[in-house]
């Protein structure tokens, strides 16, 4: 079955049960129960590296399957789409926010837990990977590509409305009050009138390493991955 695209689609459809199945669901409480948090915790991440493992593996071996031709003009979609991207994950891994592990002590303590990227989506990190994975589904134009892609798109972008619906039942009031000043969708609440945006807070450093992250990754493309993410 290794070389086939139904291999892929098995690694894919692991990557996201044991996701959404565990992390989403009772089985998580039951888990930490009987394991406590930390076990659980890494555990949960061997888990997931496998599972990323597989999924990547399965697709360097699977066939290549056209779907559309992949036209020169479908190449500015990541060229353009992966700077935005690669700054939503700046951004959300340098921006201590309570939807991520462990923080979620933010919302009672005396600090402003709305502030920098998370006036614009309250899960930065997770849209800067959905925003990367379909930015790379769309030039492609192959099965192969669309399932892993389409996979860790639907992880990133999925994933963030099932941790809202978890933090919601696990932190009640103090989680409604966190979402009425936010978003999930980017730039929903600022449009709403429930947020501004404040520029000061993200600060020039962040675009800049995220400048500097695009750059490396279009010099070093071809390299890494054996094709020029260049329209030209």
């Amino acid at each position: 079955m290794t070389g086939t695209i139904a291999h892929l689609s098995a690694a894919g459809l692991f990557l996201l049960l044991t996701h959404f199945g565990i992390s989403s669901t009772p089985l998580r409480a039951a888990l930490v129960g009987r394991l406590g948090e930390k076990p659980y915790l890494g555990l949960y991440s061997l888990v997931s590296a496998l599972g990323f493992w597989w999924l990547v593996a399965a697709y360097n071996a699977a066939p290549h399957v056209p779907l559309w031709p992949p036209a020169g003009g479908l190449a500015w979609v990541p060229v353009l789409l992966v700077s935005v991207a690669l700054f939503l994950l700046v951004a959300g891994l340098s921006t201590p926010n309570p939807t991520s592990v462990g923080q979620e002590r933010l919302l009672t303590g005396d600090r402003e837990p709305v502030r920098g990227i998370l006036r614009v989506t309250r899960n930065p990190f997770l849209w800067g990977v959905g925003l990367w994975a379909v930015a790379h589904m769309v030039p492609n134009g192959d099965l192969a590509s669309l399932i892993l892609f389409g996979t860790l798109a639907l992880l990133a972008l999925g994933g963030s409305v099932l941790i809202d619906a978890k933090l919601a039942r696990r932190l009640g009031a103090e989680w409604d009050r966190y979402a009425a000043h936010t978003s999930n969708l980017p730039f929903a609440a600022i449009l709403a009138g429930r947020q501004s945006l404040v520029w000061k807070e993200i600060g020039w450093w962040r675009p800049a390493v995220a400048l500097l992250l695009y750059g490396g990754l279009l010099h070093l493309h071809r390299m890494l991955f054996g094709v020029s993410p260049l329209p030209w």
